[in-house]
């Protein structure tokens, strides 16, 4: 058993590193002519077996966005999320749960669809970084609403499909846009 997981674990040690090697090449290596750095924070409701386990969610993330054209955006990105954990009554008595912690790695995708409203999917790997979590494929569909220039308002979906299970949230934040 511990040989199988062992052979897991490079195995997604490997794939994380082919991944970050691709994004760095992204980042670096792209002609696009026009990038932007992008920051943001936000709070998350956990959904379905994560809310049986958290309470509330906290996440940063920070990303590198190139023109692929006037309306099209795609690049890097990565994250901290913290989910708090929960109390339950089991009936005897109270368990404490962890708090549980992913770090996203990702690329996005973001779609201008008017000049206010902006629609995005991020899809990579969020590793756990607390004990006894693997992590897992890592999704965030989102929406975002410009407030100015460099500030926006976004409202996502974020999941994290792990073995036997997943661990799904809805988030609403703030982004700030650096160029």
């Amino acid at each position: 058993m511990l040989k199988f997981n062992y052979f897991w674990l490079n195995l997604k040690i490997d794939l994380m590193k082919k991944f970050l090697l691709f994004s760095l090449a992204v980042l670096f290596g792209s002609t696009v002519a026009k990038a932007q750095f992008q920051a943001g924070i936000s709070g998350g409701l956990p959904l379905g077996d994560a809310g049986d386990l958290t309470t509330f969610a906290i996440a940063v993330d920070l990303g590198y966005l190139f023109d692929l054209s006037d309306d099209v955006h795609a690049g890097p990105a990565i994250g901290y999320s913290h989910s708090f954990g929960d109390k339950i009554d089991t009936g005897i008595g109270t368990v404490e749960i962890e708090d549980i912690k992913f770090l996203p790695v990702s690329g996005g995708i973001i779609f201008d669809a008017s000049d206010d409203i902006g629609l995005g999917l991020n899809l990579g790997y969020a590793l756990g970084i607390n004990d006894g979590n693997d992590g897992g494929f890592y999704y965030s569909p989102r929406v975002s609403f410009s407030l100015s220039n460099s500030v926006d308002l976004f409202a996502a979906y974020r999941g994290i499909s792990r073995d036997g299970g997943s661990f799904d949230m809805v988030t609403l934040g703030v982004e700030f846009g650096f160029e």
